[in-house]
């Protein structure tokens, strides 16, 4: 199992989370998403590397902007 991380800016609630986490979870790959909020942190755990330019778009859909930790 494979876990990266993201810095996530913009979120201040739990809709905010819920709204990344499905947008992320959604990302071919993903098995697993945890957010946060009070943190903006991002962890996606995946079975293989994942691509990054999917899961800065999913967060974008979402309404947040994303950096790789």
């Amino acid at each position: 199992m494979t876990s990266t991380t993201f810095n996530v800016t913009g979120m201040t609630c739990a809709h905010c989370e819920r709204a990344v986490t499905q947008e992320v979870s959604e990302v071919a790959g993903v098995h697993g998403v945890e957010v946060s909020a009070e943190t903006g942190r991002l962890v996606i755990e995946s079975a293989a590397p994942i691509d990054d330019a999917a899961v800065l778009a999913a967060v974008d859909e979402a309404g947040y902007v994303a950096v790789r930790a």
